[in-house]
């Protein structure tokens, strides 16, 4: 059975050389170098027919490769550095366009390259000045958790749509099911903050008007009237 190097086709000629100077038969320089007798054959053939120049590869069957690499640099250096006119990302139909090759090659080239103009991704940076200090809150928690501590998950839902439905609710009936109006009423707006105990589930919630500062500090004063005095929050 041939070798994985083998069938990649970078097995050295001149190992079959090799073998075969040091007076192996074509059976064991198979068996040593684990290929098929008939390429032991195949080289030894070719070298004694054409000398060193015989372990080279013979010219692959196909269409002479149309595209060089500077082709190649090309589309990739333009895929990079430059975007279309009137668009916000290159196309392949687009970007062969501009290069003259064709819309297979530019794909080609994008997907040996791992090139994909289309999808984008986001990203923010915080700006809290006390951003690393908490970060090494958090973290240490799992490092070296405490045993008396509180850790609560703190959250925020704003503008949550107070709404009801404009007619009352008729009840069900043997075989008719229940009915409501299709249109509702709006009843302004309410902001709910929550906090979750993440070792128990347990919700700490509170409803306001608005969503400023004053509310959210409104919602701290209650979680500090609620959690323990003997635990340390986080």
């Amino acid at each position: 059975m041939e070798t994985a190097e083998v069938r990649r086709g970078r097995l050295p000629a001149d190992a079959v050389k090799l073998e075969c100077a040091e007076g192996h038969s074509i059976t064991e320089v198979s068996r040593r170098l684990r290929i098929a007798p008939e390429t032991v054959r195949t080289w030894r053939r070719r070298f004694i027919e054409r000398g060193m120049d015989g372990l080279c590869d013979d010219p692959r069957p196909g269409v002479p490769r149309k595209i060089t690499d500077a082709d190649v640099e090309w589309v990739t250096v333009k895929t990079l550095e430059e975007t279309p006119k009137n668009a916000t990302h290159w196309s392949t139909r687009s970007m062969a366009t501009a290069t003259g090759v064709s819309q297979s090659t530019v794909s080609r080239i994008w997907r040996a390259f791992a090139l994909a103009p289309h999808p984008s991704q986001t990203f923010k940076l915080s700006t809290d000045s006390m951003f690393i200090d908490k970060v090494r809150d958090v973290v240490g928690l799992y490092l070296d958790p405490s045993e008396k501590a509180l850790v609560l998950c703190v959250d925020e839902k704003s503008q949550i749509q107070a709404q009801d439905r404009s007619q009352p609710g008729l009840p069900m009936m043997p075989g008719v099911p229940e009915r409501r109006s299709h249109d509702y009423v709006r009843a302004g707006t309410t902001t709910l903050f929550a906090a979750l105990q993440v070792a128990t589930g347990k919700v700490i919630g509170s409803l306001h008007h608005h969503h400023r500062a004053v509310e959210f500090k409104r919602f701290l004063a209650k979680l500090h009237e609620e959690v323990p005095a003997d635990m340390q929050v986080h």
